[in-house]
């Protein structure tokens, strides 16, 4: 089948699920994932969950990685954002603005290298904080 008449049918079948009414949605949630939605769906969410579904299983799915990271989220388990080697945090303390350059071991401020953030804001303020918090990277 040509790509061109896959996404027709494609196209067909999503317009299709558009125009179902409730027993309709019900009738295809149980076709599509083989058992009765939860109650007190709505048709419209229904409408979106089977076709966000159908295009999945033809087009092909979020990947695996994205998959654990949406997980993850869902369970409160938020990773830590990333920062790369050459990028500059700031923050402004009591008047006084730090500078700090991430590099592959660590952070540099003021020519001194850590190896974490919240050694860096401890030293800043004298008591212990997230370090990522302190400088908003969180």
């Amino acid at each position: 089948m040509d790509p061109t008449r896959a996404d027709r049918d494609l196209a067909k079948t999503f317009d299709d699920i558009e125009h179902l009414d409730r027993p309709g949605c019900l009738d295809r949630w149980r076709e599509v994932f083989g058992r009765s939605p939860p109650k007190y769906l709505s048709p419209q969410f229904m409408k979106r969950v089977l076709i966000w579904e159908l295009q999945n299983r033809e087009l092909g799915g979020l990947s695996a990685k994205t998959e654990r990271r949406l997980l993850n989220i869902a369970l409160g388990k938020t990773p830590p954002p990333s920062l790369k080697p050459g990028s500059h945090l700031v923050r402004e303390w009591n008047g006084c603005t730090y500078q700090i350059e991430v590099v592959d071991r660590g952070f540099v401020m003021d020519g001194k290298t850590w190896r974490s953030l919240s050694a860096i804001a401890k030293h800043i303020t004298g008591a212990h904080w997230s370090g990522p918090r302190f400088f908003g990277v969180q």
